[in-house]
């Protein structure tokens, strides 16, 4: 499952048109994209950035409060997370512009969608190129692009869903990661009554990272409140 980890992504998409947003979000997820925020207007946009801290952003340059081009100024005063303007203004100046304003990619509307996700995934793999690290455990190392795990000079691939547990624990290595952000991260914006499932998925996990998945070192149960996965280093 090539460039998997950069499907990971935190993306917002800004738009002040409501059915744009709904297709562009479902063009993204239909190509694996997982964790997806959208917004109407640059107050909204402002708020989701400061709280979920997206990875990539795509943005329209007119909105009802505002416009892109303040935006991006905005993001770029303390990040230089990538950015895809994708507007309705195609003049050559406003292209230049955006450019000038540390836009990665400028599309105009309308578009294919073939062409919005072939340019995402050229800009994230120049942005996050270095960014697929080799993660060693006590008796494993977790290989996300790959989707596998390598123990003992076997190579044991991760579903899908192991994937995006795991991708999720080791986003926050060392903390706790509740059980709610665990199916979450897994099965999506309804979260609810997936716990039986998470706890099989957990099982099978240890039974691949683990030396001993009945007494695990790496991924550990905090009794109430859900899982932490202990890193030993980076390659």
């Amino acid at each position: 499952m090539e460039y998997d980890y950069l499907k990971q992504k935190r993306i917002l998409l800004v738009d002040d048109e409501q059915e744009l947003l709904y297709m562009v979000e479902g063009i993204l997820r239909k190509e694996g994209y997982t964790q997806i925020q959208t917004a109407g207007t640059v107050s909204e946009a402002r708020r989701v950035f400061e709280k979920w801290k997206p990875e990539f952003v795509v943005l329209d340059v007119m909105l009802p409060d505002g416009d892109g081009f303040s935006f991006i100024s905005e993001i770029r005063e303390g990040s230089d997370i990538p950015v895809l303007f994708l507007t309705a203004r195609g003049e050559e100046e406003d292209r230049y512009q955006g450019w000038d304003l540390g836009a990665d990619d400028y599309m105009v509307k309308p578009f294919m969608p073939r062409e919005l996700t072939v340019r995402v995934l050229a800009i994230l793999r120049r942005s996050y190129k270095n960014d697929n690290p080799l993660v060693r455990l006590a008796a494993s190392q977790i290989d996300f692009e790959r989707a596998e795990v390598i123990k003992e000079g076997r190579h044991l691939p991760l579903t899908a869903k192991e994937h995006d547990i795991l991708w999720a624990l080791y986003r926050n290595a060392g903390r706790i990661v509740t059980i709610d952000q665990l199916c979450e991260a897994a099965w999506g914006d309804n979260p609810y009554g997936y716990e039986n499932s998470l706890m099989a998925h957990i099982r099978r996990i240890r039974e691949k990272i683990e030396a001993n998945p009945s007494k695990p070192v790496s991924l550990l149960t905090v009794k109430g409140l859900g899982y932490r996965l202990l890193v030993e280093e980076t390659a």
